[in-house]
């Protein structure tokens, strides 16, 4: 019988894995090697969606995150985490417009909503946009999706594991796994402690395949960059998730925009600190783009902006790095060669992490949840030419 968790990683996935054992009645300790939410979870766009992903048991996973999500925000309405709304996408040019033709066609053949709207019913739902940038037609709506907070899920959700007893231990790294008998015993920690465990869930985002390796695992992992833009408050309403041809954003509380765009994230460089920085020309070029959308920036008070023609001020940029396994889907659920020792890793956590941070922990807990997570197993990323797993 599983009585002992131990959940590597206090991101949304750690988080979401550590509320549904503790509801369920394990004994959960929660460890990270920073602050909790001070990884990725702390640094990403959290745009609630399954826009054009394929395979279909992806899409369907996705959608199912999404809806998990809405009943959680239904439950606790003042957590203030979750925005719907939609999203806004258009193209710039023929080529786009193709694409995105495409994926409106392909969403809506898996009976996912979205609309074709015209620029005068977009303006509707963004009246601050700049309608130059608009074009006649083409724009898609997807009515269904939207964004969190991610920062103040993990802080409820870790609030509700602990309040059920669970602990948290942060600032304190993984060092090892002891593995004996074909199971994970216990962890080990900088500090010198040692975790009894009767089972372990990998939720380490980027360091997922470090974590694997002390288990004997070799999970590949083709981690990215990505870089995000907080603006000042700025006298701008923005309701939404919008991207547009040059700029992504959306709201991102107090008034303040959250700014990416694709070409931004091959920006990122590291510093001689060891840190990574960002090329400025990159980050003026997503603002120029912001101020081109939005026109209310270029009217922001004086005392509140730099002097110049530039008018719209970044409070931080920040780069995270995007959990991404090796075939960019979803590493979810337990090792055959390892059963007591489980993963809960992907990219877009944010949507997918109530829903299958929930699969995982039921699995965890012994329920039999294989016909969900067939598709996401570690194995299909682990086999030899032979078709042995690789365990290392």
């Amino acid at each position: 019988m599983v009585r002992q968790v131990v959940v590597v990683g206090a991101g949304v996935y750690g988080a979401a894995v550590a509320d549904t054992l503790t509801r369920r009645g394990a004994r959960v300790t929660v460890v990270d090697a920073g602050a909790a939410a001070g990884g990725t979870s702390g640094a990403t766009f959290s745009w609630l969606n399954s826009c054009g992903k394929q395979p279909r048991a992806y899409h369907d996973l996705r959608v199912a995150g999404m809806a998990a999500h809405r009943r959680l925000a239904a439950e606790v309405p003042a957590g203030g985490w979750y925005h719907d709304g939609g999203n806004l996408e258009w193209a710039a040019d023929h080529a786009g417009a193709e694409r995105l033709r495409r994926k409106v066609a392909g969403v809506l053949g898996y009976g996912y909503e979205a609309r074709w709207l015209d620029r005068a019913e977009a303006l509707r739902l963004e009246p601050d946009l700049a309608p130059a940038e608009l074009p006649a037609d083409g724009i898609a709506w997807f009515p269904a999706e939207g964004w969190v907070d991610p920062i103040r899920l993990i802080g409820h959700l870790l609030s509700a594991s602990t309040g059920r007893g669970a602990e948290l231990v942060d600032g304190d790294a993984v060092t090892d796994l002891e593995v004996a008998g074909g199971l994970v015993r216990a962890v080990r920690l900088r500090s010198g402690r040692r975790l009894v465990a009767d089972a372990v869930v990998n939720c380490a985002g980027p360091q997922a395949a470090g974590i694997a390796a002390l288990a004997g695992l070799a999970l590949p992992m083709r981690n990215t960059r990505g870089v995000l833009i907080y603006t000042a408050p700025a006298p701008v309403a923005v309701s939404r998730v919008v991207h547009a041809p040059r700029v992504h954003l959306r709201p991102d509380g107090g008034g303040r925009l959250l700014l990416h765009s694709p070409d931004v994230d091959d920006a990122a460089y590291p510093s001689e600190t060891g840190e990574f920085a960002v090329d400025r020309s990159a980050v003026e070029a997503v603002l120029d783009a912001v101020r081109a959308l939005l026109p209310g920036l270029r009217t922001m008070p004086v005392e509140s902006i730099r002097p110049g023609p530039r008018t719209v001020t970044v409070e931080s940029v920040r780069v995270g790095e995007r959990p991404i396994p090796g075939d960019g889907l979803p590493v979810l659920g337990r090792v055959v060669e390892l059963p007591n020792f489980h993963f809960a890793v992907s990219h877009s956590g944010a949507t997918l992490c109530l829903h299958a941070g929930d699969l995982v922990a039921r699995e965890v807990l012994g329920e039999d949840v294989d016909d969900a997570l067939a598709a996401f197993r570690f194995e299909r990323l682990a086999v030899d030419p032979d078709h042995s797993p690789k365990i290392q």
